[in-house]
C-alpha cells in the first residue's frame, strides 16, 4: 500500500463520521423547535387535508411573504396527512398532466 492513500474502510468511517458531525447540529435545532397552541374546536380532517395539500404550492409562496402555516395544527393525525399527500399528489398530477 502507498504512503498518504486510504483504505476503504478508512474513508467509509470518515464519510460516516462527517455525515453524523453534519446532522448533529440539524437534530440539536430542530429538538428546539415547537407547535402553537392548541385552538379551540375541532382539529383539521381528511377534507381539510386534502384542501391543505392541493394548495401547498402557494401556501409555501405566501408563507414567505406572510405568517401562513403549510401544515395544519392540531390535525386528526394519519386522516389528515392521507389527505395531505393525496392533496399534493392530485396537484402536481394536474400540473404535470397539463404540460404533456
Amino acid at each position: 500500500m502507498a504512503i498518504g492513500h486510504r483504505s476503504d474502510q478508512a474513508r467509509s468511517a470518515v464519510g460516516r463520521t462527517r455525515a453524523l458531525l453534519a446532522l448533529l447540529p440539524m437534530l440539536m435545532l430542530s429538538a428546539c423547535a415547537t407547535q402553537p397552541s392548541h385552538q379551540l374546536g375541532q382539529p383539521e380532517g381528511f377534507l381539510w387535508g386534502l384542501l391543505h395539500g392541493f394548495i401547498a404550492l402557494f401556501s409555501l409562496i405566501a408563507s414567505f411573504f406572510y405568517d401562513v402555516r403549510i401544515y395544519a395544527y392540531p390535525n386528526t393525525g394519519i386522516y389528515y396527512d392521507c389527505g395531505f399527500i393525496l392533496g399534493v399528489a392530485m396537484f402536481f398530477g394536474v400540473v404535470v398532466g397539463f404540460r404533456r
